[in-house]
């Protein structure tokens, strides 16, 4: 009797085990991005969503508030890359949404992700939309200026050639696609500068009240803008 209840007590186990196991190699991405996606796909779709997509970047902005849009909806995770934004496409193009805001890059250069990988995986969220929602206007933003004068993000604010060679070809690539190419970074930037404007941030990557101010502004004109 009580080896049957120690076996099935080792059967229960390694159920157990073997479920927790599945759950983390889900995938190889982090707690916080997996609490995101799981609201995300729990909340529900809507007609005519604008989504902005990114990471922390996009993560802080209010955009409902920012844009006065109820059809404004944030799909940033603070730390994503463009690997995890490939990851989790299926879950932004299943509500076929309006609008899709992406602004990613920045944390692969900070990992030492070459900057051609960078540019490409870019083209290939922005190709992956258009394919499963080809109504959906696709803006593909500048990945914007950082500024080391903080010491902080070091390996972030290091990387001002590399934001500017891959904002380039994507303004390149854009062009020969079709799709809206929206430059935040001349924007952002120092007038006499490659760095990010002080009075934006507070430290060298994210933004402040008044840098998401510029960034709805620069945006404001693609709101209602057709095809």
């Amino acid at each position: 009797m009580k080896t049957n209840v120690f076996l099935n007590y080792l059967l229960f186990l390694s159920l157990l085990l073997g479920s927790l196991a599945s759950f983390s190699q889900n995938n190889k991405f982090g707690t916080y991005y997996n609490q995101r996606l799981s609201l995300f796909e729990k909340l529900p779709d809507t007609k005519g969503e604008i989504i902005f997509l990114g990471n922390s970047i996009t993560d802080g902005g209010e955009w409902c508030e920012l844009l006065g849009n109820t059809k404004a909806k944030n799909r940033g995770i603070s730390g994503d890359t463009t690997e995890g934004v490939l990851f989790r496409l299926n879950e932004v193009t299943r509500s076929k949404p309006a609008k899709v805001f992406l602004l990613i890059g920045i944390n692969d250069l900070s990992r030492g992700v070459s900057k051609d990988t960078v540019y490409n995986n870019i083209c290939r969220i922005a190709d992956r939309i258009m394919k499963d929602s080809p109504k959906t206007q696709v803006y593909v933003q500048s990945i914007l200026p950082v500024n080391d004068s903080f010491g902080l993000f070091k390996n972030h604010t290091n990387k001002t050639d590399d934001v500017l060679w891959v904002n380039a070809q994507l303004k390149i690539w854009c062009e020969k696609a079709q799709v809206q190419f929206v430059d935040l970074y001349s924007r952002f930037k120092n007038p006499d500068s490659e760095l990010m404007n002080p009075q934006l941030t507070n430290d060298g990557l994210h933004l402040t009240g008044a840098g998401y101010l510029l960034w709805v502004e620069i945006i404001k004109p693609y709101m209602t803008k057709k095809h």
